[in-house]
């Protein structure tokens, strides 16, 4: 096969069979690999992809409705995904409809490559990209949030519970401030008790 030549749609299925595979450790078999939900997830969406690319947009979207629902994984038909990515528990992942996605990229769950909303995005011109383009290579963690129009280079790690909104260089990190330990509860001030609720909204 020349290298110009891109591989058919099989060959990139049994490579995101494979894929789970080697990057799940729970994963024992090809036939287990079957039952991981980035399996529907992705294979879904490669159908649906290139149904879009047709200009039947409202079948591509019917198709992905079924998937969001079974896997929690929301995929735009628009959305260009590379080879042997994977996404790994799949709950909550979100990924728009201009999102770039490279190849060997691991998803964990609740990541977000989404836009800015429709107050900045409204105003951009028909066909500008509103969503992340995400290198070859690139983790992006759990809870991991990249908004707009920005670029995540090749072999980036985005930490969980990150938030994204501007490049990242290749090679680099983007990491969330990791949660400082205090001591056990009962030592703590009234005062700082209190501050803590306040601040994750139980009240």
């Amino acid at each position: 096969m020349p290298a110009s030549t891109p591989p058919g749609l099989l060959r990139i299925l049994l490579e995101d069979l494979r894929t789970v595979l080697a990057r799940d450790p729970s994963i024992r078999s090809l036939p287990e690999a079957l039952l991981h939900p980035t399996i529907t997830a992705i294979w879904a969406h490669r159908l649906a992809h290139r149904i879009h690319r047709r200009g039947r947009r409202l079948t591509a979207r019917l198709l992905m409705l079924p998937v969001r629902a079974f896997t929690g994984v929301e995929i735009h038909p628009g959305a260009v995904l590379g080879r042997r990515v994977f996404i790994d528990h799949g709950a909550g992942v979100v990924i728009g409809e201009t999102a770039v996605v490279g190849d060997d990229v691991t998803i964990y769950h609740q990541v977000t490559l989404g836009a800015l909303g429709w107050r900045q995005d409204n105003l951009r011109a028909d066909g500008e990209r509103r969503h992340p383009v995400v290198g070859s290579g690139v983790l992006l963690g759990v809870n991991a949030t990249v908004l707009g129009p920005v670029t995540i280079g090749a072999g980036a790690v985005i930490g969980a519970q990150a938030l994204v909104i501007s490049d990242v260089p290749a090679g680099h990190r983007a990491l969330a401030p990791v949660a400082a330990q205090t001591g056990r509860s009962g030592e703590r001030p009234a005062a700082d008790l209190l501050r803590q609720a306040a601040s994750t909204g139980s009240w």
